[in-house]
């Protein structure tokens, strides 16, 4: 189904040719019998002609090569072809979409990706370069974005036909590995689950990011929608213009409140990514039969490696609640994960056409945020674990040119001259408070000695009077 596989199939098939062509072994080894050196330049030649291209058939993928920071997904040259099973289709991949989830699969977080060495991608656009037998509604040369649970952060995907989806004309490559995820999770949340009518209210986190931006275009083909949207405040011009009603810094408000001050008697739907904590207070927002869904812990990630705290901190404070205090509540609680249906093609395939028809419409539309090379793979996923992005972050796998090649050590030189000016600026700061003490210490000495100075003063007279 992806990357992985080919590896093992791959060298099956040279086993293979290799058994079916013995008569090439003898003419390989002619050449070093010949004195002539011309003779002997001439055969590796010959040689190299006759070498089927799926020996020689090589491409870059990134692998993740063990749990931990961003330097533990590298780009790798994989080779040989990857071999086709009946039902599947040759992608070659433009572009693939980066996903949170992905940040948690590298630090061991994500349980539907295989353990490590492994090509993450959920997501990615291309075109079809071959296809496998008993495939009759994809053929070579079509564009296509495909959707697969890890193994597409590479230049060459295999996938299902079934898994792939035919690029509306006028959306780029670009656009077309932004919306997989993204939109089929969003859409699903706030219709499946949500059942989202007119007049009602939802509660978007991280409404900058590619879930909630999409989660509020979505909210918008519905009629008088209020949507609340958490975000840092650098980002609210940005998602008030996509359509957040009310959006509020997370980060210095307290995001209960403020939706207190709005709608005191709650929320129809909120959608937590968060867990923990959060999702407790998500409970208690709601309105008689309103609906949590949440689809995330993105609260256990904190830093470049797994944080055990973070973790711990989350799952001790996991939401649990009886079915009594549901019943009695009116109210639902639902949870998403689209890595667990990814066996239900049909479903998958409805939401996605629908999504695809919204598109056409012109109601929604992927909001890039930044294109990255395969190389610069770890500069995105910071990017993104950071919160620095507004929608979706885009790897490109168009080989890097070598002018930025050349820059890239010039910009981790910065990076590294930063560093130290940082330290040196925190060492002055240390120094300077430091002398400030001192002198603090000085003065507080000073007063002392005026008081030794008078007492001695009071002294002199009696002595005299002795």
């Amino acid at each position: 189904m992806s990357g992985e596989d080919a590896p093992a199939e791959q060298q099956n098939a040279e086993d293979q040719k290799q058994e079916t062509k013995p008569a090439e072994e003898p003419k390989a080894e002619e050449p070093k019998t010949e004195p002539a050196p011309a003779a002997a330049e001439a055969a590796p030649a010959a040689t190299t002609e006759k070498v089927p291209e799926e020996d020689t058939f090589t491409y870059r993928a990134l692998v993740l090569t063990g749990y931990g920071g961003y330097d533990k997904v590298k780009l790798q040259v994989k080779k040989g072809k990857p071999v086709l099973k009946a039902g599947e289709v040759l992608v070659r991949v433009k572009a693939c979409g980066l996903n949170f989830a992905d940040l948690m699969a590298r630090q061991g977080l994500y349980d539907r990706l295989p353990s490590p060495p492994v090509t993450p991608g959920m997501e990615c656009s291309g075109v079809v370069e071959a296809v496998g037998e008993e495939v009759t509604d994809r053929k070579v040369g079509d564009k296509v974005m495909a959707l697969n649970r890890f193994g597409l952060w590479q230049e060459v995907a295999v996938v299902p036909a079934t898994h792939t989806f035919l690029i509306p004309e006028g959306m780029s490559f670009e656009e077309a590995a932004a919306l997989p995820v993204n939109y089929i999770t969003a859409y699903m949340m706030l219709f499946d689950f949500g059942n989202l009518r007119p007049n009602q209210s939802v509660l978007v986190h991280a409404a900058a990011g590619g879930v909630g931006i999409a989660a509020t275009q979505l909210c918008n083909t519905v009629k008088d929608v209020t949507v609340f949207g958490t975000a840092s405040a650098s980002k609210h011009e940005t998602i008030s213009q996509g359509g957040v009603t009310h959006p509020i810094d997370y980060r210095t408000k307290d995001y209960v409140e403020e939706v207190r001050k709005i709608s005191p008697k709650g929320l129809d739907i909120i959608l937590d990514p968060l867990g923990g904590s959060d999702t407790h207070k998500a409970y208690n927002l709601l309105k008689p039969m309103g609906k949590l869904i949440t689809y995330g812990a993105a609260n256990m990630l904190a830093g470049q490696k797994k944080n055990l705290i973070a973790v711990a901190k989350n799952w001790y404070h996991q939401f649990s609640i009886h079915t009594l205090s549901l019943i009695q509540g009116n109210k639902s609680v639902c949870g998403f994960h689209l890595g667990y249906l990814d066996g239900e093609t049909e479903l998958i395939t409805q939401v996605m056409n629908t999504i695809l028809d919204l598109y056409k419409q012109g109601k929604v539309k992927p909001h890039i945020d930044s294109t990255w090379h395969l190389e610069q793979v770890g500069d995105a996923m910071r990017k993104m674990q950071e919160r620095n992005n507004i929608g979706k972050v885009i790897l490109t796998t168009e080989p890097m040119p070598e002018e930025e090649k050349k820059e890239e050590p010039k910009k981790e030189d910065k990076k590294d001259d930063k560093k130290k000016d940082d330290k040196k600026k925190d060492d002055k700061k240390k120094d300077d408070g430091k002398k400030e003490e001192k002198k603090d210490d000085k003065k507080k000495e000073e007063p002392k000695k005026e008081e030794k100075k008078e007492e001695e003063k009071k002294e002199e007279p009696s002595k005299e009077e002795k």
